[in-house]
């Protein structure tokens, strides 16, 4: 993971020439050569809607959401019910994190079950705010919770499995730097992503 880490922070030193804007048009055309690549098939957010804010599997349907920039599958809505607003709720969450540019997985904690990420969340109308406590990512790339990772919650439920037939929310993602970590924002780099969410007992 360091060592990946280290590979993206001597990319971006590499390419200290390029302008922002030019670092902006080539994640761009990342995004959108990973989306070629994956055949994943790009829904607007009206579609989404109709849909009832799901998103087919089996079509491999991403909807873009233009307010953030994230692509977003909804593999499993998730059990229980959404956040609540005006309350704290602690969640756990699995992942892993892929770096579109370096075609590599830059970090995860989806490999055991006993490992995860605790984010603390709280919802004000539609608004998200959240900051990680412990796992993974708050190791790596501290507190701060990246803002695409709060993009799924307002489509999600949160609730544990309690019956055999709960299944928790997961979504994929494809977020572009300005709604990614610290360090994919300063190297203007993308990332996609596998997320499970779940209240913590």
């Amino acid at each position: 993971m360091l060592v990946a880490l280290a590979a993206v922070m001597s990319f971006a030193s590499c390419d200290d020439y390029e302008t922002y804007g030019e670092k902006k048009e080539r994640e761009r055309d990342a995004i959108s050569e990973y989306i070629r690549s994956e055949k994943i098939n790009v829904i607007d957010d009206s579609r989404f809607h109709a849909q009832g804010d799901s998103t087919s599997v089996e079509k491999n349907e991403f909807v873009y959401l233009p307010n953030s920039g994230v692509y977003m599958q909804i593999v499993r809505k998730g059990a229980g019910e959404k956040l609540e607003e005006n309350k704290q709720v602690n969640l756990i969450c699995r992942y892993m994190e892929y770096n579109i540019f370096d075609k590599a997985v830059q970090s995860r904690n989806d490999y055991n079950p006993r490992n995860y990420d605790k984010m603390s969340v709280t919802r004000t109308g539609s608004q998200y705010t959240a900051s990680f406590s412990s796992g993974v990512m708050f190791s790596t790339y501290g507190a701060s919770v990246p803002a695409g990772w709060l993009v799924p919650l307002q489509y999600i439920r949160v609730g544990r499995q309690t019956t055999p037939a709960d299944e928790i929310a997961k979504v994929r993602l494809i977020v572009p730097h300005t709604q990614g970590h610290s360090y994919a924002t300063s190297s203007v780099y993308p990332c996609y992503y596998e997320i499970t969410y779940q209240r913590e007992k």
